[in-house]
């Protein structure tokens, strides 16, 4: 697995870097898949050649001291014992084998731990081996015929020190103390495994997480930019657009317009420093300039009238700079949102602009504008300035909606708290 920075994937540090060789080849295949090499099975590490070692030699040694038993009993005949130590040996030799066939290699021991004792601790091992490799299922049928056959060994070999029911339960006990440890190891690389997984888990959704947060950053600074530059070049477009068409127009008309167009280019050029300084310094209080509050809606409805705009503005708050600032920036936003797509979509119509509200009950806003005379001209537009302004309103804790009325004219209201 590997994290992603941007748009260069940043491949998974190790989880035992230099360490490899602690681990088993199967846990290693399970933590480095990439490392495998395709249809092969896995290498043995040095923890696996040393862990073999040990138990081919534990093989050998009860082996070993079966084989003397089996000299010693004088139920057994001597081509007997040495059958029997011939099949021991086999047995220890394919100890070596227990990684690549768990199964078949238990499979066959069962009836080589019934013909011979010398085979015991090879059998223990496959046994043991089968339990941390493969389901419960194939360990409990395999485990429980081996319990099963006891009986049957000790009546081809006797024992001849212990009493035959001594004899069954410890061999009983043997075989169920070895298939616990085998469960015990199985049950622990489990939990590893598991662990692994849910440490990836949290990695991945830690990303996305992550990923999710720049892109709702993007969204609102996107949504900042439409609602502050949007009426500053809506008023560039409409006075540019007038000395374009009207070249002859009286000086004094032509300079006002010259006035409002360097006016509306620098509060443009200043609200882009300011969005720019917040990126900077990830604060909107240390870009030096005041956000805007429901304070500074007298200037904005006086801008719009400069601009040529019929607005009423219709103010019931006492008083606005007693509204919270982080309501009064978002009613704000939305009173310049509306005065702008009424620029832009119903030109020459007047739009009334409603404040109301106090603490309580909340502040309600409404830009209300009549639908146009005659046809307007399709002008391009984003179209995400009202989604934004919903947004905006639903994180602050109200709501907005926003259409056209039955008597088409076009309305947006906003409710916002006011605690």
């Amino acid at each position: 697995m590997s994290t992603v920075s941007g748009d260069e994937a940043v491949p998974e540090p190790p989880a035992f870097p230099g360490r490899r060789w602690l681990l088993p080849s199967a846990v290693i295949h399970e933590f480095y898949p990439a490392a495998a090499r395709p249809g092969r099975r896995p290498r043995r590490t040095a923890r696996d050649w040393m862990v073999d070692f040990s138990c081919f030699l534990l093989a050998v040694g009860i082996g070993m001291i079966g084989a003397d038993a089996v000299n010693d009993n004088p139920h057994v005949t001597h081509s007997a014992a040495t059958f029997d130590q011939l099949l021991g040996a086999a047995a220890c030799a394919a100890v070596w084998l227990r990684r690549r066939w768990p199964l078949g290699l238990a499979v066959a021991t069962v009836p080589i731990g019934v013909l011979s004792d010398t085979a015991g601790g090879a059998c223990m091992i496959a046994l043991f081996t089968l339990a941390v490799h493969r389901p419960f299922r194939h360990v409990a049928w395999l485990a429980g015929l081996n319990i099963a056959l006891v009986p049957l060994s000790l009546r081809l070999r006797p024992d001849a020190e212990l009493p035959y029911v001594v004899t069954v339960v410890l061999a009983a006990v043997l075989i169920t103390a070895t298939v616990g440890w085998g469960l015990l190891v199985r049950a622990k690389r489990q939990l590893m495994f598991s662990l692994r997984d849910r440490a990836r888990r949290a990695e991945t959704e830690a990303a996305l997480r992550a990923e999710q947060a720049q892109r709702l950053a993007r969204e609102a600074i996107a949504r900042e930019m439409h609602d502050v530059l949007a009426h500053r070049l809506t008023l560039l477009s409409v006075h540019a657009g007038a000395l374009e068409f009207r070249p002859d127009a009286p000086e004094e008309e032509v300079a006002r317009a010259a006035g409002v167009i360097r006016e509306s280019a620098h509060e443009a050029l200043q609200d882009l420093r300011e969005i720019i300084g917040v990126l900077r310094a990830g604060d909107q209080d240390d870009t030096g300039r005041p956000q805007p509050t429901l304070a500074a809606l007298d200037t904005l409805v006086a801008e719009s009238r400069e601009a040529g705009m019929k607005v009423t503005l219709d103010s019931r708050v006492t008083d606005p700079a007693a509204v919270p600032a982080s309501v009064g920036r978002t009613a704000y936003r939305i009173a310049q949102e509306g005065l702008t797509n009424a620029r832009k979509h119903a030109p020459g119509t007047e739009v009334t602009v409603t404040v109301s509200g106090g603490p309580g009950e909340g502040l309600v806003m409404t830009v209300r504008n009549p639908a146009p005379e005659g046809e307007v001209p399709d002008v391009p537009g984003s179209g995400q300035g009202l989604i934004g302004l919903t947004e905006r309103a639903t994180l602050a804790g109200g709501k907005l909606e926003h259409g056209t009325r039955a008597d088409g004219a076009f309305r947006v209201r906003a409710w916002l708290p006011w605690g």
